[in-house]
């Protein structure tokens, strides 16, 4: 079943697709990034555009949700703490939408609060923008392939970006070719590698050499082996990496790192098949194939004349570059949740992820995957694994995910780009409010916005836009945990005098406090 027929409510579809891009024609999605039940996370729904043109409706139940490529019988979000009241989903015919919301649905777009008529364009939807739904369910919009997706090769994930990965895979996998791994670091080229060999049939070992961390004066010894004698120190022979990866595959990575010399000896075992190890006099026959990898521009390092342009050719027969996490956002909450579950899972921790009553609070808070979805990840995969890591040892043994100041650090600088969305109309014109009378206006009603907003006369997203642009107004996430226990030490744990002190509503206060894994 593919991800259209859950919509068997509407007997005629009109996909209106203007895909962005190469590549197979997208759609309009609503993915599961957060769930009170995190086995949800990664569960999609298809919006096309009925031929009616009819809105649709979004609510807990409706539409229904289901893992790509799966069999899994489809289901809704079926949070009981959802709005009865629907938010009405309008699809332009090229796949845009405009959402109708109302205050009884709690919403946040992009971790701010939002109520009336929001559209968003087709750059904001191939950028991905997080919709929270009363604290308890976080829905990514985006664009997406439609249908049933390529192997998995062991890869998280079902953005377009990732499946053109694994469709070169299936492509390249079993054909006699080198292949050249691109991308930054940390996006999983080893990863890549790895399923190219386990679904190319070879029998032999699977090898990985990272260049970079292999002396200069020992590359070509510990590539191609030595014989005794060969050198100073050469007390016995040594085999290299690629006759231990006879009749396998050998990755090689950093391979922009190879020295000039080793670059020549390497390009003649890659034509001749034949290796001879330093110091030797006969050459000996290997049957490996090489995937390479790098996050370096070999092509102006040929320009520069330090890399070999005929290596180049042979090291890229076919070439695969896998994209940055932050051009697949949503991917970031199954990748997020499959590194919780084993970093929980090592310690002995792996019931912290199970589904809770409607009336508890789930162990991980749904706005640390707000801002993991919002993060650029300069370290791509590597550093997420590593955030969760941190996290699910920094939490152990609590009831609630603890966000430490490490992660916090790195959190902390995840600012959503704004989702347009044109102003409904107020009673009054923002323009006309200045800084020193929103902030009285704040001051007088306990920094809280919705009270502000209504006594200043504007609707609540005139007010949030204002308040988004104004330096001295603080939000929740803005405070750290250093701050907040000093406000809550220096109050005596009131509330009220610490959203007078840090300037802060109480609302936001708690919640802050909730993020950080810090008794309220």
């Amino acid at each position: 079943m593919d991800d259209t027929s859950e919509m068997e409510t509407l007997p005629t579809m009109d996909t209106g697709e203007g895909a962005v891009g190469a590549g197979p024609a997208r759609v309009t999605c609503a993915t599961i990034a957060y769930h009170p039940d995190p086995a949800r996370v990664g569960e999609r729904a298809a919006w096309l555009r009925p031929a009616s043109g009819a809105p649709l409706e979004l609510s807990r139940v409706s539409p229904r949700f289901k893992h790509p490529g799966r069999t899994d019988e489809p289901r809704p979000l079926a949070d009981p703490h959802l709005s009865r009241e629907p938010v009405r989903v309008s699809v332009a015919a090229d796949g845009s939408l405009t959402l109708a919301l109302g205050d009884e649905q709690g919403a946040r777009l992009d971790d701010a609060p939002v109520a009336g008529r929001v559209s968003l364009g087709l750059d904001a939807l191939e950028r991905g923008v997080t919709l929270e739904l009363r604290k308890r369910v976080v829905l990514l919009l985006h664009r997406a392939e439609p249908g049933s997706a390529p192997a998995s090769h062991g890869l998280v994930g079902e953005s377009p970006g990732l499946l053109g990965v694994r469709r070169a895979i299936d492509r390249v996998a079993d054909l006699d070719v080198g292949v050249l791994v691109r991308g930054e670091t940390g996006v999983g080229k080893d990863r890549v590698a790895r399923a190219i060999h386990a679904a190319s049939g070879r029998r032999g070992p699977y090898l990985a050499v990272n260049m970079a961390t292999v002396g200069r004066h020992t590359a070509a010894s510990e590539l191609f082996g030595h014989v005794e004698g060969a050198f100073t120190g050469a007390a016995g022979a040594h085999a290299g990496f690629f006759e231990r990866a006879d009749g396998g595959t050998l990755f090689l990575d950093e391979v922009g790192e190879l020295a000039e010399d080793v670059q020549g000896m390497l390009l003649r075992t890659l034509e001749t098949g034949r290796v001879l190890p330093l110091g030797g006099r006969a050459e000996r026959t290997v049957d490996v194939r090489v995937i390479a990898a790098t996050d370096a521009d070999l092509d102006a390092m040929v320009e520069r004349g330090r890399f070999r342009p005929a290596l180049l050719h042979r090291l890229g027969g076919y070439q695969i570059a896998v994209p940055p996490l932050r051009a697949r956002r949503e991917d970031v909450p199954r990748l997020a949740f499959a590194f919780l579950r084993e970093e929980l899972a090592a310690l002995g921790e792996a019931d912290r992820l199970a589904p809770r009553g409607p009336s508890e609070r789930p162990w991980l808070h749904r706005s640390v995957i707000v801002r993991l979805v919002h993060h650029d990840w300069p370290g791509n995969v590597r550093q997420l694994r590593n955030v969760m890591r941190q996290l699910a040892i920094s939490s152990r043994g609590a009831d609630r995910a603890v966000v430490d100041d490490r992660v916090e650090a790195i959190l902390g600088r995840a600012r959503p780009a704004a989702a347009p969305a044109p102003p409904t109309p107020s009673s009054r014109p923002s323009e006309g409010i200045d800084d020193a009378e929103l902030l009285r206006a704040l001051e007088a009603h306990g920094w809280a916005f919705g009270p502000t907003a209504r006594a200043l006369g504007l609707n609540r997203t005139t007010f949030y836009r204002l308040v988004e642009g104004h330096p001295g107004v603080r939000k929740g996430t803005d405070l750290s945990r250093a701050e907040l226990e000093a406000a809550r030490a220096e109050a005596d744990g009131d509330l009220d005098a610490m959203s007078r002190r840090l300037r802060v509503s109480k609302r936001a206060i708690r919640r802050r406090l909730t993020e950080l894994g810090v008794d309220d």
